[in-house]
């Protein structure tokens, strides 16, 4: 495997995680919304990711398709959260009001890991790329 293989790994890397990072904000501003049915309520969403390798075209060091791909964001089959609040202007005719399954400790920890991961990816582009120049340096 090269160096210059190691930016793709690591940018893919950083792109899953910004994704992530993205869905779990949103997730979070939507963890308190409010809605009259279930079929409106919010329901929490999460990337799915898939390491990409092809180990043929690494031992051929070739470019290869590696790093980290996304097949798609689902959405949380969690319970939803069914409030009794009579008073609330979305309540239904029984008087519940739906919240989101969005737990907000989770989020934080997801948003925690996330951000770190791709702070480590950034670390291993920062890495390589010192390598590389002190190749270059080593002809001098």
């Amino acid at each position: 495997m090269s160096l210059d293989s190691v930016f793709s790994i690591a940018g893919s890397g950083m792109n899953a995680q910004s994704l992530r990072l993205n869905t779990t904000a949103s997730n979070l501003a939507n963890a308190d919304a409010a809605a009259s049915s279930i079929d409106e309520t919010y329901r929490g969403r999460h990337p799915v990711f898939s390491a990409l390798s092809d180990t043929l075209a690494l031992d051929k060091n070739t470019d290869a398709s590696v790093g980290v791909g996304v097949l798609g964001i689902v959405e949380s089959d969690a319970p939803l959260q069914p409030r009794y609040e009579p008073n609330h202007p979305l309540a239904n005719d029984e008087g519940y009001v739906y919240y989101p399954n969005v737990n907000v400790v989770e989020e934080m920890t997801n948003m925690i890991s996330a951000s770190r991961s791709f702070q480590m990816n950034v670390e291993v582009m920062n890495s390589a790329k010192q390598m590389m120049q002190r190749v270059l340096t080593m002809g001098q």
